[in-house]
């Protein structure tokens, strides 16, 4: 049984996990601005590419690194990695106006950022779903509330630095974080059970590349969002930096706003009917992107607000019906899914700067992100369909919080 302080530092972990991923999209206009790095989009874009690279495959290895190492060092390595990655951004503030040497640096501190949350998010996910059997759709979404919580409060700490004078301050606050979190890690047991260790051994069905090509497009779609928003309400809505910043916050404060909201009305929005209509308000929201210009700042802010509510329960839910849908690779479900919601990011991360060099606005680029949302949307009834039906849940009463067995067919059971 866990103890509460296991959960309150798996939680804490998610907050701060949150804020490190986002710094360096955070500061995208730093590492555009001619008088800060000076990148092109292109170069901003590739920087993204040893992160995705280093998530993928440490999530994929996670499990199997947990067998030989035990869970808890993997989570202990992953912080250390997000921590190495902080400081070799700040290292690379003392050569920014040296492409030639700050680049290497922002690539291998990105690198070590991916490795990070490849190796950490998948534990964290397991971790609340073991400490929490009753209630695992839940618990989910909490422990991912509280990233997005972080993810909101990196561009809000951004702003408040960059008006101080030295936007070098999310890094070293970052830094310190996670440093804490190390220490307070270190003296307690962390342990997930060698049942949930046992199950990572199975090979991953045929059913589990539905979830993969949901989490590669959901990736794309928060990508689109998160890495890139910054950059279309400065260049499409003529924005300020302050007003950009603003849009990212509000996106990542929708995330985790949806993320509570959705865990806390359950009982009458079931999980399945939320993860159909979300991709279709994300359909809408990128249409919408795609069609406003200057000088619309603050409905672009409004909109990028309404697409993190589009995104919010999306990737939890993802993770939680994966562990209870494919029970034989329950431990494994976590770092797969986190996998293929890296190669999306990536696909997003790297592809839009090529496009946007070579002439292609980033308005209209959003207006084809609305055709990957269309596909999630359409994948959703493929995911999902093992799912109690709300008609079924009806009959069944009030809800049972705990998992569904998903080793037997789903029945209505009689009122």
């Amino acid at each position: 049984m866990a103890s509460k302080a296991e959960r309150t530092v798996v939680n804490a972990a998610g907050l701060v996990q949150g804020i490190v991923l986002v710094t360096f999209p955070a500061l995208s206009t730093v590492f555009t601005s001619k008088n800060e790095y000076g990148l092109s989009s292109s170069q901003y874009g590739a920087m993204f590419l040893p992160q995705v690279a280093l998530a993928i495959t440490t999530s994929l290895l996670g499990a199997q690194l947990a067998r030989r190492i035990t869970i808890k060092r993997v989570y202990l390595v992953g912080l250390a990695c997000s921590t190495v990655a902080m400081m070799l951004l700040l290292a690379s503030t003392l050569v920014k106006g040296n492409q030639a040497a700050a680049y290497p640096l922002l690539l291998v501190a990105t690198a070590f950022l991916g490795a990070g949350f490849g190796l950490t998010v998948p534990v964290l996910n397991t971790y609340t779903s073991v400490f929490n059997p009753d209630s695992v759709d839940r618990s989910v979404l909490v422990l991912n509330a509280l990233l997005g919580l972080g993810t909101a409060l990196a561009p809000v700490l951004v702003a408040a630095f960059v008006g101080l004078g030295f936007w070098w301050g999310l890094p070293i606050v970052s830094a310190l974080l996670l440093v804490a979190l190390l220490l307070v890690s270190l003296r307690l047991p962390l342990q997930a059970g060698a049942g949930q260790a046992a199950r990572t051994r199975a090979r991953f069905p045929a059913r589990f590349w539905l979830y993969a090509a949901f989490a590669v497009c959901y990736g794309i779609c928060e990508t689109m969002n998160g890495n890139w928003s910054q950059l279309d309400m400065t260049t499409s809505l003529g924005a300020s930096r302050t007003q950009a910043s603003l849009a990212l916050a509000a996106f990542w404060a929708m995330v985790t706003v949806g993320r509570v909201l959705f865990g806390a009305i359950d009982r009458w929005l079931p999980e399945r009917v939320t993860y159909h209509i979300l991709p279709f308000v994300l359909v809408g929201t990128f249409l919408l992107t795609g069609v406003l210009t200057k000088p619309h700042a603050a409905a672009g802010i409004g909109v990028f607000a309404l697409a993190g509510l589009g995104c919010s329960a999306l990737l939890p839910l993802t993770i939680s019906f994966g562990q209870q849908d494919l029970v034989a690779i329950s431990a494994a479900m976590a770092g797969g899914v986190i996998a293929f919601y890296q190669l999306g990011y990536g696909i997003a991360a790297f592809g839009v700067g090529p496009l946007t060099d070579s002439g292609v606005s980033l308005s209209r680029i959003f207006g084809f992100a609305a055709g990957i949302a269309g596909v999630m949307a359409l994948l959703s009834f493929f995911v999902a369909r093992r799912r109690p039906a709300p008609a079924e849940l009806v009959a069944a009463g009030p809800r049972d919080s705990r998992p569904a067995d998903t080793s037997r067919p789903l029945r209505s059971e009689s009122p």
